[in-house]
């Protein structure tokens, strides 16, 4: 009986825990590290910092170091910050002392699990970078966990826009660092810039430990960060964009179903011909204005005000769609970016020559040791393991999860769903229950809270018009009769207490059964339900959830338009009951899942080749940059102008000289090469009509392509050599075309939503789909 008891409880553990770690090697040195307690209590201040010091000269990472680092943590942390940490926490940290991503639900502390994995880390000799989906995380947690990591006697710093060169540096070289992902990887992009090795600011990277890891190792692992060198404004064809005002779909242009594409039908490349002084837009001689318009056509046809991006303050701000946020630092490609400006009719940005970029996936690839946890990662397991060679390990919660997460509601149309919701968030406010509506977008957002204010009711809107406010909406929105209407951003990395910031009606709340949590459309992704689901029901605390969906919504029209016909509907409400709607919605769910993954493997096929290539030219600069390569290179190509240079500079000051001109035209070839695959890129789809695979198509030009520059460079670098001049200062380099860029700066590209192939992020059309609803 035993055994098989034994045997139930493996296959149940298995069950439950979809692609999880097994976590029985941990759970039994949780009884080890409660025994070291009394121990530890016993110890000095000092005392303990010099026991953490003991780790530092430990051999391999075995399970008696194991029980010693969690240990310390604990102790560390009930000293520092009041807090003892659970057993649950502890098996989090040794899932991330093994390079593991940890799930653990809301609320269960990943922070502390974080923090004295980090610690353990650089306990190790490891030096460890902490990474925050945003600054105000990064700068919080450091903060926030600093006391455990004094005691630990362990350094600490963190990264954020403000700082200079010289406290990045610092930041960067303590035994733990914290940071957005995009400080970090824009951090990488300027030491691929320097010119001299004392202005690089990252040693080499060690271990990664990743904050929110399914947002940042999934949903942003195309999300190009780029350094770019400042040229002029972006310019966008204003006459343009008034032609394109005025066509009509279905008349002049067409889109597809999936809104990842329009075109021009007959009768509008006639109207836009007309309109531009009868051009032939189609003839070698109208391919710029064709360019222009295309762009113009997306941007009026495919992206959405409210839905897609905001004005505000006079400039267009791009809407994170996995998180419902303003995406800070974002833009999209220039053409498209200046063209949605133009539609908007706000001044334009600046645009100018992309120096040299790097996608998320690429950068966390830097890294010999990744981890990182997160509330729901199993549902991304397939991805964790193929693009990142990670595996989930599921931590069971401290106290047993009480949420009751109600069936999904089914309505025919959307105008019902929205009726059904607005009686739902009525009735549930008369008990007194908080209320957390999670919408799709700000414009859905705003219209139910215009919708709850007819009907007397009184909400807070928190979506990416007031995103600054998010901390202070949060944390009331457990409040007692509160209801508050958000996008899917709802609070991530912050908790939901029960009673509000100070908890003080937390009892009464909790006897009225908590917060109910409200979706109002599923997402495309079942990992974005189980997000806000999650908002409720924290340690243990009551609460439910409920999601209402329709036939009519954007997900089902989207990927699974054909409904099975003959399913009953309620006549007054239009709700139906059957299994059938209910298999429609979860075939929807699964199939936009599927299409996801597809577009990160097929960017990935891409941008490997390119990973490649750029890993190997940064050898190389790294080399000149270190070392007096640049000085035997020119000295074998120019030997005569380098003795002449040597005799009126100097050995050294000749080596600097010959590393700046090396240093630049590699990384101008490199800009160039860039720009060269990302044509190649938009007219890849051109191959596959002629029966050519894309990707062996882009690899055959590509790699030529880029075994050309290092003789390329060579060839400028000598001719550079000879024809600068000579002055009081020394070599005049500028005026031989030496040149860097005045100023650089640094954006996020958003995935240019409507490129030919499958690799970019479709984006649906949000806001047609609502008009035909209305």
């Amino acid at each position: 009986m035993a055994l098989w008891s034994r045997v139930g409880t493996t296959v149940k553990r298995l069950l439950s825990r979809t692609a999880s770690v097994d976590l029985k090697r941990y759970e039994a040195l949780l009884p080890r590290v409660g025994a070291l307690e009394p121990e530890l209590e016993k110890l000095s201040d000092t005392e303990l910092t010099e026991r953490a010091a003991a780790v530092r000269e430990a051999g391999e990472l075995d399970n008696d170091l194991l029980v010693e680092m969690c240990a310390l943590g604990r102790e560390a942390a009930r000293r520092g910050l009041g807090e003892r940490a659970f057993d649950v926490q502890l098996l989090g940290t040794m899932g991330l002392l093994t390079g593991h991503v940890v799930q653990m639900a809301t609320g269960e502390g990943k922070t502390l699990s974080g923090a004295l994995a980090a610690a353990g880390y650089a306990l190790r000799g490891k030096r460890v970078h902490v990474i925050s989906v945003n600054d105000y995380l990064a700068r919080r947690d450091a903060e926030w966990m600093r006391p455990i990591y004094d005691l630990l006697g362990v350094s600490v710093g963190w990264v954020e826009p403000a700082l200079t060169a010289d406290e990045r540096r610092t930041a960067y070289h303590s035994e733990v660092c914290y940071g957005a992902v995009s400080e970090i990887g824009f951090d990488v992009l300027r030491d691929r810039l320097v010119t001299s090795e004392d202005a690089l600011t990252q040693p080499e990277p060690e271990v990664a430990v990743v904050d929110e890891a399914d947002s940042v190792l999934v949903d942003e692992a195309r999300v190009p960060l780029v350094m770019a060198g400042s040229v002029d404004a972006g310019v966008a064809d204003e006459e343009v964009a008034k032609i394109v005002r005025r066509l009509r779909v279905g008349l002049h242009y067409e889109t597809d179903p999936d809104g990842r594409n329009a075109w021009l039908t007959a009768a509008g490349a006639s109207v836009v011909e007309k309109s531009l002084g009868g051009i032939d837009l189609y003839d070698e001689d109208g391919s710029d204005r064709l360019a222009g318009v295309n762009a113009a056509l997306h941007a009026h046809a495919l992206l959405t005000r409210d839905v897609d991006y905001l004005v505000r303050d006079g400039k267009v701000r791009l809407i994170n769609a996995s998180r419902g946020r303003v995406a800070e630092l974002q833009r999209w490609p220039d053409g498209l970016q200046a063209a949605v400006e133009a539609k908007e009719q706000v001044a334009p940005s600046e645009h100018g020559e992309i120096l040299d970029s790097i996608t998320v996936q690429a950068l966390l690839a830097r890294y010999p040791r990744v981890a990182g946890m997160t509330g729901t990662a199993a549902a991304v397991a397939e991805q964790l393991r193929e693009f990142y060679e990670l595996e989930v390990a599921v931590i069971p919660p401290n106290t047993p999860n009480v949420r009751e997460d109600l069936p999904h509601r089914v309505f025919t149309t959307p105008t019902r769903k929205l009726r059904a919701i607005v009686d739902e968030i009525r009735e549930v406010h008369e008990t007194g229950r908080p209320i957390l509506v999670g919408t799709q977008d700000v414009a859905e957002s705003e219209e139910l809270a215009e919708k709850l204010r007819k009907s007397g009711l009184s909400c807070i809107v928190l979506n990416a018009r007031n995103d600054a406010e998010e901390a202070a909406v949060i944390a009331q929105a457990g409040a007692h009769a509160v209801i508050t209407v958000s996008t899917q951003m709802a609070g991530r990395g912050t908790d939901i207490r029960l009673g509000g910031a100070d908890g003080e009606d937390a009892e009464r709340v909790a006897e009225l059964g908590g917060l109910h949590v409200i979706g109002t459309a599923r997402y495309p992704s079942s990992r974005l339900d189980d997000q806000l689901r999650g908002r409720a029901g924290r340690q243990g605390d009551p609460g439910s959830s409920v999601f209402f969906a329709s036939l009519g919504d954007e997900l089902v029209l989207a990927h699974a338009p054909d409904v099975p016909e003959g399913i009953a509907a309620d006549e007054d409400t239009g709700e139906i009951t059957e299994a059938a709607a209910h298999r429609q919605l979860n075939h929807a769910q699964r199939v936009a899942e599927g299409v996801d993954l597809e577009i990160h493997r097929n960017t990935w096929r891409y941008t490997r080749l390119i990973e490649h290539q750029r890993a190997e030219l940064l050898r190389y600069r790294d080399d000149v940059l270190r070392h007096d390569t640049a000085l035997t290179l020119l000295r074998e190509a120019e030997p005569d102008r380098c003795a002449e240079l040597a005799e009126s500079l100097g050995e050294q000051k000749l080596g600097q000289v010959c590393r700046e001109v090396v240093l630049f035209h590699l990384d101008q070839l490199w800009a160039d090469h860039l720009a060269f695959l990302t044509e190649v890129r938009e007219t890849i789809h051109l191959r596959a009509l002629a029966k050519e695979a894309p990707l062996d198509e882009f690899h055959r030009t590509a790699i030529p392509a880029f075994r050309k520059i290092r003789d390329e460079m060579e060839k400028r670098s000598a001719k550079t050599l000879l024809e600068a001049e000579i002055t009081d200062d020394g070599v005049d380099l500028a005026r031989a075309g030496v040149r860097r860029p005045t100023s650089t700066w640094t954006y996020l590209v958003q995935d240019n939503p409507f490129d030919s192939d499958a690799e970019q992020a479709l984006k649906k059309v949000r806001g047609m789909l609502r008009k035909k609803r209305s």
